[in-house]
């Protein structure tokens, strides 16, 4: 029987276990122009044990950042310090995908230089508010992409993955999940283009597919995952078709060969099962915990088949050697809510490791 423990080989890169590190939103890109600082070095090397580190979401470009103190791929300067952080994971033998987030409307004019509008498959305004240097402020309405700013997005994407190469990065995860900018082109409710990127199933899927394929291209598709959430209302998201969405991107998907397919599970178990099925290669379960997060029961998702790794989040951000706690029954460290978002090294680097 396979168990989480064991080995397995992902496009080539042999993950020591089954147990992947979720992408966990910091805020803490503290360092001059959006970029990681020293502290998450030792954060994400700390954490090397995972079979996959996924980072944290990390913006292509500067109108993809959403929320206040999150880290780019798109500058020089980010490129450097993103290689310190990657070099210190290596050094313990860890493998580590950078998440690439563009977070379309879901942000704040507040957040960007310029003058800078967030961007959206359509002009809808997302319900709800979003955190920023001033508090918490209501979404705008977001300015609809033309097809110059389609394609200038899309070789955006392309920028950041070779950015994410050169800083040593194992691979990218395209976050196409979470009411994320991928994620509202899938959505009946935020994309309402009647032009051939909207409209119909294949309308909607196109924009993935091609930011994906280009991505490819660009880096290779051993290097290449992607993250999706079917049915997750997240930032005000709507799937009215999510049975047929998901299936047809997969089948879109499958030819190119991407390293894995990471799906953040929603209320939907069955779809879950169904698209496991329908995928050709790795699949990555982050389990639906509607009243928790990913526990140590979760291990049975990869002996059952149901799943080929499990991601955990808050666990994993709370317990830095979490696969050997998993594989000892713990104890586990309680994952401080208060210190989730911004703040120093407490609830960042100062949880314990098991005594050696």
């Amino acid at each position: 029987m396979t168990t989480a423990f064991d080995p397995i080989d992902l496009a080539g890169l042999r993950l020591g276990n089954r147990i992947a590190m979720a992408p966990m939103t910091r805020s803490r890109a503290y360092g001059p122009g959006a970029t990681p600082t020293p502290e998450t070095a030792v954060y994400y090397s700390q954490r090397a044990s995972a079979g996959l580190i996924i980072s944290e979401g990390i913006q292509p470009s500067v109108v993809g950042q959403g929320y206040p103190n999150t880290p780019g791929l798109h500058s020089a300067e980010q490129v450097a310090a993103w290689r310190a952080v990657t070099d210190a994971v290596h050094e313990k033998g860890g493998v580590i995908f950078a998440q690439l987030m563009h977070t379309g409307r879901i942000g704040h004019p507040s957040l960007l230089p310029d003058g800078l509008v967030p961007v959206a498959p359509s002009a809808v305004r997302a319900a709800g508010q979003v955190f920023t240097g001033a508090g918490l402020l209501d979404f705008v309405t977001p300015v609809a992409l033309t097809e110059e700013g389609i394609a200038e997005t899309i070789a955006d994407f392309v920028r950041a993955a070779r950015n994410a190469v050169e800083a040593g990065f194992d691979g990218v995860e395209l976050h196409g999940a979470n009411g994320y900018l991928l994620n509202q082109f899938l959505s009946t409710n935020t994309n309402q283009r009647t032009d051939g990127w909207g409209g119909s199933v294949q309308g909607r899927i196109r924009f993935v597919v091609e930011v994906t394929r280009a991505v490819v291209d660009a880096i290779g598709a051993n290097r290449v995952g992607l993250r999706i959430s079917p049915a997750n209302t997240y930032n005000d998201i709507a799937e009215d078709d999510h049975r047929d969405t998901y299936p047809a991107l997969l089948d879109a998907l499958n030819p190119l060969g991407l390293a894995y397919l990471h799906v953040a599970e929603g209320p939907d178990r069955e779809l879950t099962g169904l698209l496991r099925k329908r995928w050709n290669s790795t699949f990555v379960l982050n389990p639906f915990t509607p009243d928790g997060s990913t526990g140590p029961e979760h291990l049975a998702l990869v002996e059952d088949g149901s799943t080929d790794l499990v991601s955990f989040g808050a666990l994993f951000l709370a317990n830095p050697d979490l696969p050997a706690r998993l594989a000892a029954g713990g104890p586990y460290n309680t994952p401080d809510r208060a210190t989730f978002y911004g703040g120093d090294a407490r609830g960042y680097t100062d949880y314990p490791a098991l005594p050696a």
